[in-house]
């Protein structure tokens, strides 16, 4: 199969020209993605509670402007970010020269990815990525693929139900605007049950879930067991 092929399969575009758009504000931490830069410690706390970051080979899939890859760098990783959207990698590129952060960016599909680089990694990020492709089993399968046997790879989504329309939705984008507007689409949610069916057909199981707690209004966040709205969950590959 192409990597053309492997590109047009799973990508919207319009989710692509939207975080393109917007991709002079990734590293402002009061802008338009804020609120990634507020709950990313606690992504990398989730990780750590399974494995240790430092000294391990990580795939960081939808890495965006690098948020999650420099951070795991920074604890030690070797890192490869990819992602489709060309703007927004070109300014994680651009930010890791001026922050001094090695990380391998590529210009790639994770499906493309996986299929060049077959078990590769110890450890497999896909955050806040599932929701803004239109076949995210197939994004599922490619983390399994790209993970070796017994790694690690965790995933975080927004569950689909009334509570995460209001707040993810409603309250985030449209009222407080803490989120930019048209970044998320209710019909793509994905529930917990939903997920780990794709990674149980991927050869992956369930270890562990967080839930994230984000409350602009309190300046809250952090981990929580309440998986309603942000969770993640973490995945080890079978042998």
């Amino acid at each position: 199969m192409s990597e053309s092929t492997f590109k047009a399969g799973n990508a919207d575009q319009a989710e692509l020209d939207n975080f393109n758009r917007l991709s002079n504000t990734w590293w402002d931490m009061e802008g338009d993605f804020a609120a990634l830069h507020k709950i990313n410690p606690f992504r990398l706390e989730f990780i750590e509670r399974f494995t240790a970051i430092k000294n391990n080979s990580c795939l960081d899939i939808g890495c965006g402007g690098g948020i999650l890859s420099e951070a795991l760098a920074q604890s030690g990783a070797t890192v490869t970010g990819i992602d489709l959207a060309e703007e927004v990698l070109t300014v994680a590129k651009l930010h890791g020269l001026d922050s001094g952060i090695k990380v391998d960016y590529q210009l790639i599909s994770a499906e493309a990815y996986a299929h060049d680089h077959a078990e590769k990694h110890d450890i497999v990020t896909c955050m806040e990525m599932l929701e803004h492709v239109p076949d995210p089993a197939s994004i599922v399968q490619a983390a399994a693929d790209s993970v070796k046997p017994g790694g690690w790879v965790f995933f975080s989504t927004l569950n689909r139900n009334y509570k995460a329309y209001l707040l993810a939705i409603l309250a985030a984008e449209k009222v407080l605007k803490v989120v930019p507007e048209g970044t998320h689409t209710y019909d793509k949610f994905i529930t917990p049950a939903e997920l780990d069916a794709m990674a149980r057909h991927a050869n992956l199981y369930l270890r562990g879930s967080a839930g994230i707690e984000f409350n602009p209004l309190l300046n809250r966040y952090g981990l929580s067991e309440d998986v309603e709205i942000n969770y993640l969950l973490a995945y080890q590959k079978g042998l």
